[in-house]
């Protein structure tokens, strides 16, 4: 098997990474994107992923991320399927990660994409998720409609945008990981309850 150059792996990298963080905000975006660019061959996945690219997984995560964006939009619904979604959202960054990576070791590739992957997609969904609870505690979950356009603005052009321009991508996510684990690690020392006011 020819070895790639070093900066492809760098690229295959980012770009599992970006798509790994929009899992946060959106679990099936990303994973529906995947599905369409490994099916047009705009992408190539990992050894074992080829199923990703096939129709009935295009044609299943179509509805999945149809019925998910619409989802968000229903108050209280929405703290429902963050219930649901945060678990599915390591599952699916994991996915996108190891996916992403070629001809590596499968225990390197799944080793990386669960820590790197799923660690990723979970951080970003849990704050998100505490955003939320702290929405629908304050307004009774009617400014949750506003926080589920923005987190569905940011799912989706977080895809473009990592389907683009991979590296810049990847550059995006790690500043907002940073910001988030300062956050937390800061209203930890201080002894203070996490409320959608501490990511303001």
């Amino acid at each position: 098997m020819e070895q790639l150059p070093f900066s492809q792996y760098v690229v295959a990298g980012a770009l599992g990474l970006g798509l790994a963080a929009c899992s946060g905000f959106r679990v099936f975006v990303p994973l529906l994107a995947a599905s369409i660019a490994y099916r047009t061959g705009f992408l190539t996945p990992a050894v074992g992923f080829v199923w990703l690219g096939s129709w009935p997984a295009v044609l299943t995560l179509a509805v999945a991320t149809l019925a998910e964006l619409a989802g968000y939009y229903l108050p209280w619904v929405d703290n429902v399927l963050d219930a649901i979604t945060t678990p599915a959202s390591f599952v699916a960054g994991t996915i996108l990660m190891t996916s992403a990576l070629p001809q590596l070791d499968p225990t390197l590739r799944w080793t990386l994409g669960i820590l790197v992957g799923g660690g990723t997609a979970g951080l970003v969904q849990s704050s998100t998720a505490l955003l939320r609870a702290g929405s629908s505690a304050a307004t009774g979950g009617l400014a949750n409609p506003v926080l589920a356009t923005i987190e569905n603005t940011l799912a989706l052009g977080g895809v473009v945008l990592t389907l683009l321009l991979p590296l810049l991508a990847a550059a995006l996510v790690l500043g907002q990981l940073l910001f988030i684990l300062s956050r937390l690690r800061r209203w930890r020392r201080r002894g203070l309850p996490v409320t959608e006011e501490s990511f303001e």
